[in-house]
């Protein structure tokens, strides 16, 4: 568990570092379009775009991209129609279920590109269906455990949280999808610096990998997550966090 919430907050930060050299913007855009189109312009009544803002804000994407990525979404752009949201489904080397979001213009392109990376990395792209029973969509928030105490994230639960669990050096707060936004700002609110808040596909239990398989397999997600369609990659390995932050590193 702690490997892979370490892993989130790893991939968060890398995330905002990509985005603030602008190589995540068009994604961050493109997922706020999507959101806007899809539920409307109005994130206090549209959970998925408060998300999707959330992210941009935090990759420090300026306030007139986000309102033009919203406007799209809002209006009868055809740009805005062409986007389409895309889930495949498929397992990396020791056997850990992927599931991956995209958002493309051209599902052709795009499932080429992803059956291609799976190849090459030792993966095995699969049919629908095949992955997806085991995830569950949670809003997840990681909060470093060294800092903080249980007594300090009450605040989440008050908030709407529906658990909290800790383990090694991560505090894992889940909510519904929906109040993800209410219990990151009650978190903030008092204090609490979060690693990193987002709506994810949680898995139902974890596959564990090590040595030479959990390489291979993180080299897998990565090269997913740099494609340019890819709005996320969920899977649902452990590793321990002392491999993991050798890999990182």
């Amino acid at each position: 568990m702690s490997g892979h919430s370490k892993w989130a907050s790893i991939k968060h930060k890398k995330a905002v570092v990509d985005a603030r050299r602008g190589q995540q913007f068009t994604k961050l855009a493109r997922a706020i379009t999507v959101a806007a189109r899809e539920g409307g312009g109005d994130p206090d009544s549209n959970a998925a775009l408060a998300n999707a803002v959330q992210k941009a804000r935090d990759a420090s994407m300026p306030k007139d991209n986000i309102e033009r990525a919203i406007a799209k979404g809002t209006g009868a752009g055809a740009d805005a129609d062409a986007i389409q949201s895309v889930v495949y489904e498929g397992y990396g080397p020791g056997g850990v279920a992927l599931l991956i979001e995209a958002l493309t213009d051209n599902r052709n392109r795009t499932g080429a590109e992803v059956r291609h990376i799976f190849g090459k990395h030792g993966g095995a792209l699969g049919e629908p269906g095949s992955v997806s029973y085991l995830f569950e969509k949670r809003g997840v928030i990681v909060v470093d455990a060294s800092r903080y105490s249980e007594d300090d994230l009450i605040v989440a639960i008050d908030a709407g949280a529906e658990d909290v669990s800790v383990d090694d050096d991560v505090f894992e707060v889940l909510t519904a999808p929906g109040d993800l936004g209410a219990v990151r700002a009650a978190l903030e609110e008092a204090g609490v610096e979060i690693e990193s808040a987002d709506v994810t596909q949680q898995p139902a239990s974890r596959v564990p990998v090590e040595g030479e398989q959990a390489s291979k397999l993180l080299r897998l997600i990565e090269t997913l997550e740099e494609n340019d369609d890819v709005n996320a990659v969920h899977a649902n390995f452990d590793v321990s966090a002392e491999l993991l932050e050798q890999l990182a590193s």
